[in-house]
């Protein structure tokens, strides 16, 4: 199983970021759901405060490009082994950086990943 930082999730359940915690979680993966608004989706609690110091398999950004920026030298410093840019997220900048660190970009939707079984 792949543990995964969900960035830019939320408690509102029409959204993505929510659906692919609650996804990610029934396919046995651990997810860590990382947000600005407090709550939770399902049983996962959505953290408020940057997960540094922590090991993730893969990071699964719901985030626009704008908002990356703030988020760049942290996800660089989990040093994860591939990070997913959704539809809507899509940044070759940050991907040439994140190639250049040795991490994978992979353009995708995490839960069609999930349904397909390519996660």
């Amino acid at each position: 199983m792949k543990r995964t930082l969900v960035v830019g999730a939320t408690p509102n359940p029409d959204r993505y970021s929510y659906m692919a915690t609650e996804m990610l979680s029934s396919y046995g993966h651990e997810v860590v759901a990382f947000g600005i608004r407090k709550g939770s989706i399902g049983l996962n609690p959505i953290v408020n405060e940057w997960p540094s110091n922590e090991d993730f398999d893969t990071i699964t950004l719901y985030i626009n490009p704008g908002m990356q920026v703030n988020y760049e030298t942290m996800i660089l410093a989990l040093k994860p082994k591939r990070v997913i840019f959704n539809p809507g997220t899509e940044n070759d900048v940050f991907a040439n950086l994140l190639k250049q660190e040795g991490i994978m970009p992979v353009e995708a939707c995490t839960l069609v990943m999930l349904r397909t079984q390519q996660y």
